[in-house]
């Protein structure tokens, strides 16, 4: 069987820039709208939610709202999102050696290249928590550590050691920026000793290969079920640094997972349509529709069993994240969107089997659902970074545009690297014949 190899042409280049170019200019365009005032409103309007509890926590203690406090916001949106789309690629990848699966033998490939994103956002979430970490994280105000009397936080001061051991609290989150150098330093070792064995299915061939790779997806699996979760608390729930959900790391992987299925089952039509993935036929289009369509239903499962927790125990601790949300005019429209976008939307244009099979769909539900767990993630961080301060505008859909335009040129760089699919895997034979 003929390697098929992706030509990262000039004009697919070019086109990228473009895209990253007009995200600059509509960047631009937004900073200047913040730095006139769009988007700004008196922190103290927040104590109208009542009480001393929703007023520190609409207020987050930042203070008097600047501009740039909402680039941070965004940029760390961003950040927080295609790390978590990459690490997902690579877990898809992982997935199906740990499995055993022999259906997706001809498009792992596409997901794996995801992986190659990992150093940049690990370089990009590391620069800009030193730029913007004070304005983002509530809890790096060492005036928080003091004692209650002197005007401390005493549930703050109790998870300091969360961020700071072996430190003082308040001093340095050697902790927390420790845990996100390992992470990171491990998720892409790991990224990078997949593909290397990988690739070299392609000359060796047999089972040795397919063996340690299904050993080295084993560790990977283990390490990112920890490491996920952990990173969901540090890099989105340690925000509303009050509140915690017990639910939050699956809520987190579960909005990641989806945006991660959405893209390779894009990718994996838009190559079909290219000439590419010769191999792939209806039947994996199928199970790829089938994995979007079920996992959309696990993120509105996991959504809905949070919420209601949360909404009949009524403790105003835990309700004051849903009341963000839902009182403040920025972004109540935003919160019911995303259970439009990210449930309704692909369970009833899914529902079908042959719409599962056909790739004009995926080609509409795929995109869709990208952009819809974006959204989830831009309120899951914005309303406990910008409080009353938050908005949607240029600014939010041009740094969505860079990092998207730079993200899809990195994996396919890395795409153009090798074949699209090992000729010699094992189980290829099983995925030519793949029916259902």
């Amino acid at each position: 069987m003929a390697e098929e190899t992706f030509e990262f042409t000039a004009k697919t280049k070019k086109n990228l820039f473009i895209f990253i170019a007009v995200g600059l200019v509509l960047t631009v365009i937004g900073i200047f709208m913040s730095m006139g005032g769009g988007g700004h409103h008196e922190v103290a309007e927040a104590a109208s939610h009542g009480g001393h509890e929703a007023a520190e926590a609409a207020g987050g203690g930042h203070g008097e709202f600047h501009w740039y406090q909402r680039l941070f916001a965004n940029l760390w949106i961003n950040n927080v999102f295609f790390a978590g789309v990459a690490l997902v690629g690579v877990l898809f990848f992982a997935i199906q050696y740990a499995a055993q699966v022999g259906w997706s033998a001809g498009i792992k490939r596409i997901p794996l290249s995801f992986g190659a994103w990992i150093p940049f956002a690990g370089i990009l979430m590391l620069v800009t928590y030193f730029i913007a970490g004070h304005d983002i994280f509530h809890w790096t105000h060492s005036d928080l550590y003091l004692p209650v009397e002197e005007g401390g936080d005493k549930i703050i001061s109790g998870k300091g050691a969360y961020f700071f051991w072996p430190l003082e609290n308040g001093t340095f989150p050697i902790f927390f920026l420790g845990r996100m150098v390992i992470f990171f330093g491990v998720w892409y070792m790991l990224f990078n000793k997949l593909k290397s064995v990988a690739y070299e299915e392609d000359t060796v061939g047999g089972t040795e290969k397919w063996y340690k790779l299904r050993k080295l997806s084993t560790i990977f699996i283990v390490f990112f079920a920890v490491s996920s979760s952990m990173s969901a608390w540090d890099w989105v729930m340690s925000i509303d640094t009050h509140w915690f959900s017990t639910m939050f790391g699956w809520y987190n992987f579960a909005s990641w997972w989806v945006s991660g299925l959405a893209l390779t089952a894009l990718i994996v039509v838009l190559l079909k349509d290219k000439g590419y993935l010769s191999i792939v036929n209806s039947n994996h289009i199928h199970d790829l529709g089938k994995f979007v369509f079920a996992f959309s239903i696990f993120w509105t499962y996991i959504w809905f069993s949070q919420f209601l927790l949360i909404y009949y125990a009524n403790i105003p601790e835990e309700t004051i994240y849903f009341v963000e949300r839902w009182k403040n005019g920025h972004y109540a429209p935003l919160f019911y969107l995303n259970l439009g976008v990210n449930f309704f939307f692909p369970f009833l244009v899914l529902m079908t089997r042959d719409a599962k099979r056909h790739a004009r769909f995926i080609k509409v539900v795929a995109p869709v659902v990208i952009i819809g767990h974006w959204l989830d993630f831009y309120l899951m961080i914005t309303p406990g970074t910008l409080k009353e301060n938050g908005g949607f505008g240029f600014l939010e859909l041009g740094l969505m545009f860079v990092y998207a335009g730079a993200f899809v040129f990195v994996i396919l760089n890395q795409l153009s690297k090798g074949p699209l699919y090992a000729k010699n895997h094992p189980m290829l034979e099983e995925s030519l014949h793949h029916h259902i």
